[in-house]
């Protein structure tokens, strides 16, 4: 794997070369980083302090570049690969999930599947590491079971599931409330125009009202 060092072409200046790019980090006034296809070469820098500081710069690079790998994961059944280490957003970029689906990832044995979170925290991967987007959740709508597989349910769609056929009536106005649900949003109601983040076995109660 490609590596960093020190490159230039006289002692004054200070860069940084990492996969045969070469970034400048700093130089004195008035000298130029050389160009890749100008024969680069490693020197001594003058100043003993800057030198230092640019050559464990380069010792951390190459540390990183030896600790990343590529390994084979699944998300949503499809084959990706994928640095290791790597963090909880690269993984959601990689797979292009969307913005108001969590991620999981499968566990074995009878512990629950852990959600990934979209941030910058370093995750682990091992080789076919399995993750989804999509679970099925069950909620209970007055009673009744329904299978779910987004992260949040509107009030429209809890009251088209409690009543496929609107009650008769020239102003039926229904109210939605929910309990055994996330810690976001434990229990409470739910208005039309919203929506709540769901778990399994949620529950929710509609009673529709006619106000003619």
């Amino acid at each position: 794997m490609a590596g960093c060092r020190l490159v230039g072409r006289d002692s004054t200046v200070l860069a940084l070369q990492c996969d045969a790019t070469v970034g400048l980090l700093g130089q004195t006034a008035g000298s130029v980083a050389a160009p890749a296809d100008q024969g680069e070469r490693v020197v001594e820098l003058q100043s003993s302090p800057a030198r230092g500081v640019f050559r464990r710069i380069a010792e951390q690079v190459n540390q990183i570049n030896r600790g990343r790998h590529l390994v084979r994961i699944h998300i949503d059944r499809e084959i990706y690969e994928s640095p290791n280490p790597t963090t909880g957003e690269a993984l959601y970029e990689l797979a292009h999930v969307a913005q108001h689906r969590e991620l999981f990832q499968e566990t074995s044995g009878t512990h629950e599947n852990r959600v990934v979170p979209r941030d910058a925290a370093v995750i682990h991967l091992k080789q076919d590491d399995h993750f989804f987007s999509q679970r099925a959740v069950t909620i209970l709508v007055n009673g009744e079971p329904h299978e779910e597989i987004e992260t949040r349910i509107s009030f429209e769609a809890v009251v088209k599931i409690a009543y496929p056929v609107p009650p008769s009536g020239a102003c039926i106005e229904f109210t939605v409330t929910y309990r055994n649900g996330p810690p976001a949003n434990p229990k409470g109601s739910l208005t039309a125009g919203h929506s709540v983040k769901i778990q399994n076995r949620m529950i929710f109660d509609v009673t529709p009202t006619d106000r003619s």
